[in-house]
């Protein structure tokens, strides 16, 4: 088969794609936007009519929420007209008190990444109702390398470390640790009531609940997906609430809020997961005491990015007000995460190739140098 013919089957053939953690929940045409712009919302809707669009190998339609990992299975190129390109969209361009905004939100910069501090009330990406986010604000970080691009995203209302990466490369290698879970995340929280155990590991499935519209997540061994939250207590006050941390195992939708009000201890100032108890008196901001404190992923070529982001005026505030010491949470030694056996067999493919390269570059260096001269025999007396 000639090479003509290879591309002309490529491109009559259904092209598959897998959800990753920076997509986790949110809408199918939504991902189509970030993922394929050239296709139109009328074709996506189009292929959903016609079956030719599925997840995980079921018909979908494009208001469906989507989930890391699962499979989105799309027509082949050549079943996008090119009346359906759309022309590319123009930015708005920021203000300058917006540039200002997103500098100042910097707290560690290097070759490869941003660290943001976010504060809490800013989306990370837009939706239907949402026009001020982070995304869009990113675009006052940009240099001659580029836009900087999101690896992963913190909810609205949790404030702190936010990575974003400076060019694709560095993006594609933090979305790999964030998968692998070698990436590790630390978050401090006021939880409602104190929980009688100085540490723990919640193992509870989280599907999306219906009649939401995919916003609230709820416990559902049957439908859900594997969620892993561990804990430690960090102090208390009385019997009203706890200073915990949080480390997510794994990366699902609302997962920390939704599994600490599941034990019984919902997170102060959220009302979506802990309701009219998730609301302290005694001056306590009704704001979600959620921060995301430390992370820690290994670099591009080497290295560790190891950031700690400082607390919200809210979240501060409380902590002074019920007597604890950041200094006590920052104490907690950070366990190495675990190693997975997909990241232990990934570490050892990336090892070899790094050996065949290596190899590569002794025979190639052994072709450029010049043959030694043979030696003159000796004569005979």
């Amino acid at each position: 088969m000639g090479t003509d013919q290879i591309s002309a089957r490529r491109m009559s053939e259904p092209r598959t794609f897998t959800v990753r953690e920076d997509d986790d929940g949110i809408r199918l045409d939504r991902w189509f936007k970030r993922h394929m712009p050239d296709v139109s919302f009328n074709l996506v809707s189009r292929w959903a009519r016609t079956g030719q669009l599925r997840l995980d190998g079921k018909k979908a339609a494009p208001g469906d929420r989507i989930e890391m990992g699962q499979q989105i299975r799309v027509p082949p190129p050549d079943a996008v007209p090119a009346r359906t390109a759309r022309p590319q969209v123009k930015r708005e361009t920021l203000t300058e008190d917006e540039a200002e905004f997103v500098r100042e939100m910097v707290i560690y910069n290097d070759a490869n990444a941003f660290v943001l501090n976010k504060p809490p009330g800013l989306a990370t990406q837009g939706g239907t109702k949402t026009t001020q986010h982070l995304d869009r604000l990113l675009d006052g970080l940009a240099d001659e390398g580029g836009r900087p691009k999101l690896v992963h995203r913190l909810d609205k209302d949790t404030s702190g470390a936010l990575l974003v990466a400076r060019s694709a490369r560095a993006a594609g290698h933090f979305s790999k640790a964030f998968q692998a879970r070698t990436a590790r995340k630390v978050y401090w929280a006021l939880v409602v009531g104190v929980p009688d155990r100085d540490e723990g590991l919640i193992e509870l499935a989280l599907a999306k609940q219906p009649g939401t519209g995919g916003e609230k997540m709820h416990v559902s061994e049957e439908h859900g997906l594997a969620a892993k939250t561990k804990w430690r207590k960090v102090d208390h006050a009385g019997n009203s609430t706890a200073w915990v941390e949080l480390q997510p195992l794994t990366g699902r939708t609302h997962q920390l809020r939704a599994h600490m009000a599941a034990i019984g201890h919902p997170i102060v100032g959220d009302a979506k997961y802990g309701g009219p108890d998730a609301f302290l008196t005694g001056g306590i901001s009704r704001k979600l005491h959620l921060h995301a404190r430390r992370i820690r992923i290994d670099a591009p070529g080497g290295g560790m990015i190891d950031v700690t982001a400082e607390l919200p005026p809210h979240f501060a505030a409380s902590l002074e007000t019920l007597g604890f010491s950041p200094m006590a949470g920052d104490n907690l030694p950070l366990e190495p995460p675990k190693a997975t056996p997909e990241a232990k067999q990934r570490k050892i493919a990336a090892a070899a190739k790094t050996r065949r390269r290596e190899r590569r570059g002794e025979r190639r260096s052994r072709g450029s140098q010049p043959k030694p001269k043979p030696k003159p025999k000796p004569k005979r007396k």
